[in-house]
């Protein structure tokens, strides 16, 4: 494996955990959410999500294991494979508290309603919404990684994606530590530090998997990933775009990152 290919697929997972450091950073210059944008947004990002798992991630588990094994076998194997990525990252999402679920979307000014209440509370929020957002990007970061350093192209789709799911998780980071401690640069710096969590995930997943990779292992991976992309967009990401109140925009923005992921794809063919 080029070193080259490494460090583009690593890059890729950089941008897109330094996102949630974006999110907190728009979170110091406004008062309200713009929620047609964020519809929009999270949508889009579920739609790219969503089309590239299934027409291209999915289907490349199947081919993968289908050459290792005979065709029904491979293909039951891919299966596994998806639901078995489904049922982790559900798991990760069931162990963590509601209140501190960044799959649980907030809006900036709910946010800043409640600095009448307890720093402690507030500083606790933000503590703990960092850890679950670290938690959960550690899978997301092996995803793009391992997509990455298969196709370079649909590594960068799926980068693009999380990192626009990922602003929204630096603004529920940032602001109650801010309200908490009246310290931008510390909202800052936990947020940063939760985003970091894909970059280590990807080299902790480069790491170990590295010198066992076979066909076998990139499928079983793909089917993997698939299933955490899947359960993200179906869990986090269309919910969140329903929760800020603006539910055609998030269907546009839907249909628009499924448009926009055909097209690159065939761009590519």
């Amino acid at each position: 494996m080029e070193m080259h290919g490494v460090l583009f697929a690593f890059a890729l997972t950089l941008f897109a955990g330094l996102s949630t450091g974006i999110g907190s950073i728009l979170a110091f210059f406004t008062k309200h959410t713009n929620t047609r944008f964020l519809s929009v947004a999270l949508g889009f990002s579920a739609g790219v999500m969503i089309y590239v798992s299934f027409v291209e991630i999915f289907n490349e588990s199947i081919h993968l294991l289908s050459q290792c094994y005979s065709e029904k076998t491979g293909t039951a194997y891919a299966v596994l494979s998806f639901f078995g990525g489904i049922l982790f990252i559900g798991l990760i999402d069931k162990f963590v508290p509601s209140d501190e679920n960044p799959h649980e979307m907030r809006m900036v000014e709910d946010i800043a309603q409640s600095k009448k209440g307890s720093k402690h509370k507030l500083m606790r929020t933000g503590l703990f919404t960092a850890l679950a957002i670290a938690i959960h990007n550690f899978p997301e970061g092996l995803a793009t990684f391992t997509a990455a350093l298969a196709d370079p192209e649909v590594g960068i789709a799926i980068a693009v994606a999380i990192a626009i799911h990922n602003i929204p998780e630096g603004i529920a980071v940032s602001v109650p530590i801010y309200y908490a401690t009246g310290n931008k640069r510390k909202a800052f710096r936990l947020s940063f530090l939760s985003g970091m969590a894909e970059p280590v995930g990807a080299l902790v997943g480069y790491l170990i998997l590295m010198p066992f990779m076979s066909e076998t292992l990139y499928g079983v991976l793909f089917g993997f990933i698939a299933g955490i992309m899947v359960f993200i967009s179906v869990d986090e990401l269309l919910p969140g775009a329903e929760e800020y109140g603006e539910h055609h925009y998030s269907i546009y923005g839907l249909i628009s990152g499924m448009a926009v992921m055909a097209v690159s794809l065939l761009l590519f063919i």
